[in-house]
């Protein structure tokens, strides 16, 4: 239990340093955040990746005060169900117009309380670092009275944004090697990004799911981050990381995946049962942490690019694949059930690799019935065409500020 006095100290200090925080540059998803009435915003992402910065930008934008409140300050460790009715009156004396909470879904019942919130008329903006606690207490407590939106490390325009950099070369391979950490590409401290995988097994992991062996988990996460754009199967590495069974390993990268550390690409399938048991392409939230927490022991530059192909991808849809029979294309995008756009990677397209790399990607389009598709180069720029099959040929950075 916590005091009506404590929990107003609380409130207002975490005020004053939400309101003095530094505005940074607009992020890309602000424009589309929506806040109608009766339903909640929900925005999650990887830890520091600028969610309550996208919060005091949406305050200045659209609304003259807000309550905010971040749960896991160690001021509210025993914050238990009836201070709920104190945290309520704290809102009550301040009348704002709207509320921002951050990491609410750690305390029990938080979601009944949110629900009793939004049917007194508050607009309500709920971030969060782990995707299933958010969408499976939702999907019972607030169905249908939620919108959710995923925030991202900084992407390349962003990245250009914030260092006020221009488009071209230097920066690209700047980005490339960096990611979109903000206090990473701020400080280039590599410490940081450590740090915040320490945090993330731990806090969001460890802890939330009672695992308890930590340093098999530990050497799994740095395995996954070495071997980004290669596909993984559950099965062959219960043995070597000491899991008991492929479905505990499944449920560790159900977890990584959920902390947003990595992000796991499916094989295009019509059977559900063969898209399962097909090994998935493993890819990294960002490319700085896979810069400061992989070990690998060359550029990788091929496999970068394939990264921050689907990060970018990834951020425009969840409906993403590969695709394998006889030959091989590294992504087709889908909307609504229907592929709209193939793409290969390639660092360098060259005579000994040609062949290959189209081939691949005219056979996608043959079998998604599909007459256009792009390869994705560092810097190169082309047109290739089949009887009536077009390839473009397009550089990273025109593909990432498209």
């Amino acid at each position: 239990m916590i005091l009506q006095s404590q929990l107003a100290e609380v409130v207002d200090g975490q005020a004053k340093n939400f309101l003095n925080k530094d505005a940074g540059c607009e992020r890309e998803i602000l424009p589309q955040l929506k806040l109608p009435a009766n339903f909640a915003l929900i925005i999650t992402g990887i830890r520091r990746c600028g969610k309550s910065t996208l919060l005091f930008q949406l305050l200045k934008q659209k609304f003259n005060n807000a309550f905010y409140l971040h749960f896991e300050d160690p001021r509210l460790a025993g914050f238990e169900n009836d201070d709920f009715t104190r945290l309520s009156n704290e809102i009550a004396l301040r009348k704002p117009a709207v509320l921002f909470f951050d990491e609410i879904q750690i305390l029990e019942n938080w979601e009944l309380f949110i629900r009793q919130k939004l049917d007194e008329g508050y607009k309500v903006v709920i971030t969060g670092s782990n995707a299933s606690l958010l969408s499976k207490e939702l999907g019972t407590k607030l169905t249908g009275r939620h919108l959710s939106v995923e925030l991202f490390p900084f992407s390349y325009a962003e990245f250009l944004s914030l260092r006020k950099f221009k488009d071209n070369e230097k920066s690209l391979a700047e980005y490339f090697r960096k990611g979109g950490f903000p206090e990473y590409l701020k400080t280039n401290n590599g410490a940081i990004l450590n740090q915040l995988l320490e945090d993330i097994l731990y806090r969001d992991i460890a802890v939330r799911y009672a695992v308890r062996n930590v340093k098999s988990l530990k050497q799994l996460v740095v395995y996954l981050l070495s071997n980004i754009a290669k596909p993984v199967s559950a099965t062959n590495l219960t043995k070597l990381f000491q899991v008991k069974s492929a479905s505990a390993m499944l449920a560790y990268f159900a977890f990584l995946e959920n902390a947003y550390i990595v992000q796991f690409l499916p094989l295009f399938s019509h059977s559900i049962k063969k898209q399962i048991r097909n090994p998935k392409k493993v890819y990294s939230i960002d490319l700085g942490l896979f810069t400061e927490n992989s070990i690998v022991f060359s550029d990788e530059n091929g496999r970068r690019l394939e990264n921050a192909v689907y990060l970018h991808l990834r951020t425009k849809s969840k409906e993403l694949y590969y695709f394998q029979e006889k030959k091989e294309c590294d992504f087709v995008v889908f909307e609504k059930g229907a592929a709209t756009e193939l793409i290969q990677v390639c660092y360098e397209l060259t005579p000994d690799n040609l062949e290959r790399e189209t081939s691949g990607l005219y056979a996608a389009m043959d079998f998604f019935k599909m007459t256009v598709g792009t390869i994705v180069t560092y810097k190169q720029r082309d047109k290739f065409s089949k009887e009536a099959k077009k390839i473009k040929v397009v550089p990273l950075n025109q593909f990432l500020l498209k």
